[in-house]
């Protein structure tokens, strides 16, 4: 039987730490599933673990990319997998750590297969919304698949102002002939490992606090220079990050660095917010207090195991 240990939960509660921890215990290999660390341009602003850190444990998928590249959650999944399968030939275990909830549901279920979209169809869409705006992406798709329109609408109403994914959902509709939803949901991708998930969490004014001392500290170690290196190439979409747009705004002189700063604590908060939602519709998940010691975790993966 093979383990694939996985660790889920907001930003800044300590799920480097712990993996590091367990995969020392199980001396196994640790994979990498925060869709922001993937970029070698990006360090500061997406916390990427310290050189220390690194070689404390093996670590893939850490800035193994450039913000140039097209690289989406298909291809993360298709090399995740390759990796995960070589890991497996000569270990029972795997450690998986992150905090991009889809990019984690990737690898433990699937990803839904989309057929093939006619480039010319891809490019029409995006001249439209360059010429249009949100608003012509979120017309067309209530027209072309109105139930996920409404599902968003209730359930993540923030992906409906995601230029890059509202594009995605308008040119399938468009490129299929069907509605996006059509896609969703379909028999997933059998995997050859168990995944035990542990879930780090803590109240929600400690998350909080330690959101705001991490900003603190990403701007005493350069987050303002990196970000700056950074700006030339604002509209890449690995770019449209959390940490990096306030900055980018900054630059632009719309705000000051101050409101920069605590619009970046804002919108962290926000999104650790927006994890714990999409972690916690997951009943496997066994969730533990941030300063649970690691023992315990270590014996509840061992039961785990045990009743498998």
């Amino acid at each position: 039987m093979k383990y694939l240990i996985t660790i889920i939960g907001p930003t800044a509660i300590g799920k480097t730490a712990l993996s590091i921890v367990l995969a020392n215990y199980f001396k196994c290999d640790i994979i990498s599933c925060d869709s922001r660390q993937f970029f070698k341009e990006m360090t500061i602003g997406t916390a990427v673990p310290s050189s220390s850190e690194l070689a404390a444990a093996n670590h893939h998928f850490i800035q193994n990319k450039s913000i140039f590249e097209n690289y989406t959650v298909g291809d993360f999944e298709k090399e995740a997998i390759k990796k995960l399968e070589e890991l497996f030939l000569t270990n029972d275990y795997a450690i998986l750590v992150g905090g991009s909830g889809l990019y984690v549901d990737a690898i433990l279920k699937g990803f839904d297969e989309f057929p093939d979209i006619n480039c010319a169809i891809r490019e029409e869409v995006m001249a439209n919304y360059e010429k249009l705006g949100i608003g012509y992406l979120q017309q067309k798709l209530e027209v072309l698949d109105p139930d996920y329109y409404k599902t968003l609408s209730i359930e993540n109403p923030q992906t409906l102002q995601n230029p890059q994914r509202m594009m995605r959902f308008v040119e399938v509709c468009i490129g299929a002939g069907k509605p996006y939803s059509s896609f969703l949901n379909q028999k997933k991708n059998n995997r050859d490992f168990t995944a035990i998930l542990v879930g780090l969490e803590a109240d929600r004014k400690i998350i909080y606090n330690r959101i705001n001392q991490r900003v603190d500290i990403m701007m005493n170690e350069g987050l303002l220079a990196e970000a700056k290196t950074l700006f030339p190439n604002k509209e890449l979409n690995a770019l449209q990050t959390v940490g990096y747009r306030e900055l980018f705004n900054y630059f632009d002189r719309e705000i000051t660095l101050d409101f920069a700063i605590e619009e970046i604590k804002k919108n962290t908060r926000r999104f650790s917010k927006r994890q714990l939602t999409w972690f916690k519709r997951n009943e496997n998940t066994k969730w533990f207090d941030f300063e649970t010691p690691y023992e315990t975790i270590v014996n509840y993966i061992n039961s785990k195991k045990v009743n498998q």
